[in-house]
């Protein structure tokens, strides 16, 4: 029993070790318009989502590319002696989860008020490589 639960741990170790990921959290936009841009790299080529990314006119799409970066220098700082080209990287998950929200009051007509609620969100973005992916 002790062999085989070394083993595992070991197999996951070695899996961990591909796989890279950034978080951005309390990003003060609207999860609804982060998941609109977030759709668009799920699962997509590192290279083409982050062109994806840049020509995209979205403001979400600013923050999203930052992420992406950032989650390529980890996966760097993981695997110094692999280079990116060939590893063949691609973003295997990103997940957009509400946020904190700011409640303010905004005036109406005959001394009413309306609730506006300022949203903000979570993202977390997981990177994994093509070349070691075992069925």
């Amino acid at each position: 029993m002790g062999v085989r639960k070394k083993q595992m741990a070991e197999r996951i170790k070695a899996e961990k070790k591909q796989v890279a990921f950034a978080k951005l959290n309390n990003c003060p936009t609207s999860p609804r318009k982060m998941r609109l841009v977030a759709d668009l790299v799920r699962g997509v080529q590192v290279e083409k989502a982050l062109a994806i990314l840049k020509f995209n006119s979205k403001e979400a799409s600013r923050k999203l590319e930052k992420l992406l970066l950032s989650a390529i220098a980890n996966w760097q700082a993981k695997n110094e002696d692999a280079s990116i080209e060939d590893a063949d990287l691609f973003i295997k998950e990103i997940r957009v989860d509400g946020g904190a929200m700011l409640k303010r009051l905004r005036p109406a007509p005959q001394g009413r008020a309306h609730r506006i609620r300022k949203r903000s969100n979570h993202v977390t973005l997981v990177l994994d490589s093509n070349n070691n992916v075992q069925s």
